[in-house]
């Protein structure tokens, strides 16, 4: 341990000689990983997700007093807060924002509020809000962390070479202080270092855009320090349940908690782009071993989870009332592991899992006028607005929910060397690079996920010969395919079909997908069950008339076991969806079970005034009947 530890302090001394002017070799970068797909150029989205994309854009980013979030940079006298993490959420939503949509006024404020933080750094680089005798304790290497991130996203888009310098100047000043101080990264500030380490992800980002080696080193560095006895081991616990892998502690928020789920998820962020500058393996495979896992024991019917902040074994509790379940940060940050996955593999097990989050737990936690954020979100009761932290009338899920909102436009379909992959389906157009280099046009109409058609129609310059893969969801068992009116064979649930061939302007995709109504169980209990259609779970609401909340039910099924299930062809006040379901519910007096139709919301509006008037429920108990 104390010969690592000098050697450590021997790289960062070297790394600190090439941050005062000299010029290090190149690295080799012949392990370099290309991701698999490539984002859309442009995307315009319409229909009810273009309409949460607007309300956000105008109501959340381009309402955000930028001052007041650089005002704690100028005033250093922080202790043990996390003002400084709120400048690079919203900068890093706004950067995506404008690319989706770019508006002039937009721009201005970009320009702004990054001219502002760069104002504020000091000779030596620091970015913060700390006092002296804090540096690197408690948040304060996370808040850089997010500085970091919001001047990389800006420099992608504005490709200014001041705000690359002072993202260097940031970095090459925390690595001088650790060294200076004589201190492991993995023993500063909370959650077993994982919060502090998490800025693995933007060190390895600055590296491949300035290939200089110190940042390269930095990064194996902090990869090494996780598998210390002191570390995360990261990579070593892979294969334990992300809620075994420390002892539970009292101290809940302290250096001791290992289970955090958001610092966990954004350190597996950065060793994903780790592996994409070396190639190894191992990185990947921790990456997706932890995702199997977290997939498989936490994430809850609408694509989430996590109690208090903390991976719990949730997956099997869900059906019970859960102390602050489903922290908005939590969905955000499993949505972005998740699309970062899909851009490497482009394998559908992580797109199906982007749609179950976004379309259930991430819409539900927007506010309909896209103001506000939950900072949780159960599933049965009522949403949580968090109150503001640090005294910035904000908080970070407010902060954080838009950057997954606005990271979806870009990826509904991407770019592959051997042609196009469609990932999600949303009314609207999107446009794409082919292999050849033209520019093409995905021109999708439908009204999905309320039914299952979807048609997108190709606009092509001249025709090529390539491959379009689209995804048909692991839950869709019977879905029928067609180009041109001409049957697809071969369409496999929770794959991409691929159809291979000389593509022209005007050629015509049809899909269909499996919309019915099922019932889901909680794992091996069957107490309780839930509804869902196609991506979407659905809820009862308080708002909604019939049966009380608390009541028992039964929702009927057919012979093939699939639910009598209708959906309403008019889109009610406040809400999204809302369907009709055959039902057996308590009966009010004694003579036998009543039946009738029941009307059910979508999870997303389900408890959307965020208060009394409307609470709500996805998992409905069932009456034990000691005659079965």
């Amino acid at each position: 341990m104390k010969n690592l530890f000098i050697t450590w302090l021997f790289v960062l001394f070297i790394g600190t000689a090439f941050a005062q002017g000299q010029k290090q070799n190149q690295p080799d970068s012949n392990n370099a990983i290309v991701d698999l797909l490539q984002p859309a150029t442009a995307s315009q989205i319409r229909g009810f997700l273009g309409e949460k994309l607007d309300a956000s854009y105008y109501n959340r980013i381009l309402a955000q007093d930028v001052e007041r979030l650089i005002s704690p940079f100028w005033n250093r006298t922080e202790t043990s807060c996390w003002q400084s993490e709120f400048w690079g959420k919203w900068l890093t939503s706004a950067v995506l924002a404008y690319c989706y949509h770019p508006e002039p006024q937009l721009k201005d404020i970009l320009d702004m509020a990054v001219e502002g933080l760069i104002a504020t750094q000091s000779a030596n680089g620091y970015i913060g809000n700390y006092a002296d005798d804090w540096h690197l304790k408690n948040w304060d290497i996370w808040g850089r962390k997010y500085c970091l991130l919001g001047l990389l996203a800006y420099y992608n888009l504005r490709k200014d070479g001041t705000v690359l310098q002072a993202a260097c100047n940031l970095a090459d000043h925390l690595i001088k202080e650790l060294a200076d101080n004589k201190v492991l990264i993995v023993k500063q500030g909370n959650h077993r270092g994982m919060a502090a380490s998490s800025i693995l992800e933007p060190i390895c980002l600055l590296f491949s855009r300035t290939k200089e080696k110190r940042y390269l080193e930095f990064a194996k560095e902090i990869v090494r320090q996780w598998e210390i006895t002191d570390g995360p081991q990261l990579i070593t616990k892979a294969n334990v349940d992300v809620s075994k892998r420390f002892p539970k502690t009292t101290n809940w928020y302290g250096w001791e908690q290992g289970q955090k789920a958001y610092e966990m998820m954004s350190c597996y962020e950065g060793l994903l782009e780790f592996y994409r500058l070396t190639g190894k393996d191992e990185y990947k495979e921790a990456v997706e071993k932890t995702w199997e896992n977290i997939r498989s024991t936490e994430i809850n019917i609408v694509g989430s989870g996590a109690s208090i902040e903390c991976w719990f074994g949730g997956k099997e509790l869900q059906s019970q009332p859960i102390l602050h379940y489903q922290e908005t940060c939590v969905t955000v940050t499993w949505i972005k592991l998740c699309q970062k996955l899909l851009r490497l593999t482009g394998e559908a097990k992580y797109a199906d899992a982007i749609e179950q989050a976004y379309y259930n737990a991430l819409l539900g936690s927007m506010k309909p006028d896209g103001a506000e954020w939950a900072m949780y979100s159960p599933l049965s009761g009522q949403r949580m607005v968090g109150s503001e932290q640090c005294g910035m009338g904000i908080n970070c899920c407010k902060a954080n929910g838009p950057r997954s909102l606005f990271s979806f436009p870009s990826t509904v379909a991407m770019g592959r060397n051997d042609g196009l992959q469609v990932n999600f389906y949303a009314k609207g157009a999107y446009v794409l690079q082919t292999p050849d280099g033209q520019k093409v046009k995905l021109v999708q109409e439908t009204d999905y996920p309320i039914s299952g058609k979807i048609n997108i129609k190709i606009e092509l310059p001249k025709s090529e010969e390539m491959a379009i893969r689209l995804r048909i969801p692991e839950w869709s068992k019977h879905s029928s395919l067609f180009v041109n009116e001409k049957s697809v064979p071969g369409i496999t649930a929770g794959q991409y079909v691929v159809i291979q061939k000389k593509w022209k302007d005007k050629d015509k995709i049809s899909l269909y997908l499996d919309m019915k109504g099922k019932i889901i169980k909680p794992g091996k209990q069957t107490e309780n069950i839930a509804i869902v259609r196609g991506p979407i779970v659905f809820a009862r609401d308080s708002r909604l008339l019939g049966s009380p909340l608390d009541a028992w039910l039964i929702p009927l099924t057919d012979k093939d076991g699939y639910l009598n299930l209708k959906m309403n062809e008019q889109k009610p006040q406040g809400f999204w969806m809302q369907c009709k379901v055959q039902c057996k519910y308590e009966p009010t007096q004694k003579g036998g079970d009543q039946q009738g139709q029941l009307t059910f919301c979508d999870y997303a509006s389900a408890g959307n005034t965020f208060d009394e008037r409307s609470r709500f429920r996805v998992w409905f108990p069932q009456l034990i009947d000691p005659r079965k």
